[in-house]
């Protein structure tokens, strides 16, 4: 299947090129533009000095904008663990939605029945492991809020290209907003450390792991809900 995407190259790469090896996350974005069209416009124009690997139209086509081996500048100032600056260890995918600026909307059926397939094969090919398959937020936090909390982490993770909790969905509501204690509230940003965030704003790291983890409440408050999401986290992954 990658052999035969339809190809809109972007000027906007390192022109150094990499080995296959260094290729160790997949990052994954939306557009956050109103038009389509100008988003893939952005994405390949010079002066906009943005781009990614794949970009996923509506209508779920699959355009190769940036070759695997080549650095595309879609992750920006980002941080995941001990690793910085994600765009020469990544490979970005953009996925057309409007976004929070513009009225966010479901992502459609297409759009991520072409995403499994691509990121499957991309993982399969890279070696890229579950838990270094993120979201722009989790790499960037501080700033960025895409995908979203209408991305289909829970799905994604059935199809073993993600990781998530393995808690009672019943359990989880029933401690969603019961205050935590400073012990509790520490533990959980040491959680959130392991796992990978980083973010100079604890309300924004916080948000980041709601968005992708506990997608039915954002509000940067901690309770024994996302405590308990962030300890089933570190218990089921290697980190």
């Amino acid at each position: 299947m990658l052999d035969n995407l339809k190809r809109i190259y972007s000027p906007n790469f390192d022109i150094k090129k990499r080995k296959p090896k260094s290729i160790e996350f997949i990052i994954l974005h939306y557009t956050g533009m109103k038009k389509e069209k100008d988003a893939l416009k952005r994405l390949t124009n010079r002066n906009s000095k943005v781009s990614c690997h794949y970009f996923i139209t509506y209508s779920g086509e699959i355009i190769n904008l940036v070759p695997d081996l080549y650095t595309s500048w879609h992750a920006g100032r980002s941080a995941w663990k001990e690793k910085k600056s994600l765009n020469s260890k990544s490979l970005g995918i953009e996925i057309s939605n409007p976004g929070h600026a513009f009225k966010y909307t479901n992502f459609k059926k297409k759009q991520i029945k072409s995403l499994f397939l691509l990121v499957s094969q991309l993982k399969k090919k890279y070696k890229i492991r579950n838990i270094h398959i993120l979201g722009h937020s989790d790499i960037a936090p501080d700033r960025k809020k895409d995908p979203g909390e209408k991305f289909p982490w829970k799905l994604m993770k059935k199809k073993n290209m993600s990781i998530w909790h393995d808690l009672n969905e019943v359990t989880l509501k029933s401690l969603r907003n019961q205050k935590c204690t400073k012990f509790e509230i520490l533990k959980f940003f040491n959680n959130l450390k392991k796992i990978g965030y980083q973010a100079k704003s604890k309300i924004k790291a916080a948000e980041a792991f709601q968005r992708r983890f506990r997608q039915e409440q954002i509000s940067g408050k901690i309770d024994k809900e996302c405590l308990l999401i962030s300890n089933s986290l570190i218990k089921l992954n290697k980190y």
